[in-house]
């Protein structure tokens, strides 16, 4: 992996972290980093599942696997909230 597509995937991470955190409702006291570090995974994650229903590539953007990527951060979103808010 080269330079700029680990820089692409922090963007692309925190993007999709902050849409995440967008959709998950009430105040989330997790910090940027893992905001961004859920983003990251939530990216590959929801990758990976619209790949598995063959609608990763689709003409134009690919919609439904950014719904895809925002649910799953979402989800992660609201598990790292709910276990580093017990800290």
């Amino acid at each position: 992996m080269h330079v700029t597509g680990i820089v692409m995937a922090i963007i692309i991470g925190l993007v999709i972290g902050v849409l995440g955190r967008l959709v998950v409702p009430g105040r989330q006291s997790i910090p940027i980093w893992l905001t961004i570090v859920i983003g990251i995974v939530a990216a590959l994650i929801g990758t990976a599942i619209a790949g598995a229903l063959d609608v990763s590539d689709t003409k134009g953007i690919d919609w439904i696997e950014i719904l895809i990527q925002v649910v799953v951060a979402g989800v992660g979103v609201s598990i790292a909230a709910g276990l580093y808010g017990r800290r």
